[in-house]
């Protein structure tokens, strides 16, 4: 069972940032496709960032492309989400998640992944 525990949430100003943490339990990391998504109260969960097996390809949603980055580090079974210029929508709890569909480049489907962490909290007041 792959296991995926999020970290680095918290409350920051506008205009502020923060680096989420993803650790992913499992012995073939490298065979997932990553992505974050968050869910704010009373509205569904939104696709945020995904991030291919090895090479590097990122997606992100409109509402953050420029200001977000995803990445990963194989080695260490970790994926990473920085994020810049926050806003108070960005307010929402954010989950990690691990696609193991094969022949998948990149997805911000959430029906697609597998695995999903518990979330970590974050607050950006204004």
């Amino acid at each position: 069972q792959v296991q995926l525990v999020e970290s680095g949430g918290g409350l920051v100003q506008a205009g502020g940032s923060l680096r989420l943490s993803c650790t992913v339990s499992t012995r073939t990391f490298g065979a997932y496709v990553m992505g974050w998504f968050r869910q704010a109260p009373g509205k569904e969960r939104e696709f945020v960032a995904c991030i291919s097996r090895t090479d590097g390809v990122t997606d992100y949603a409109g509402s953050v492309k420029g200001r977000f980055t995803i990445s990963r580090h194989n080695a260490k079974n970790m994926v990473y989400l920085e994020m810049n210029s926050l806003k108070p929508e960005d307010t929402a709890v954010y989950y990690c998640a691990a696609d193991s569909t094969i022949g998948t480049l990149l997805t911000s489907d959430p029906n697609d992944y597998d695995f999903w962490g518990r979330g970590t909290q974050v607050t950006v007041s204004s």
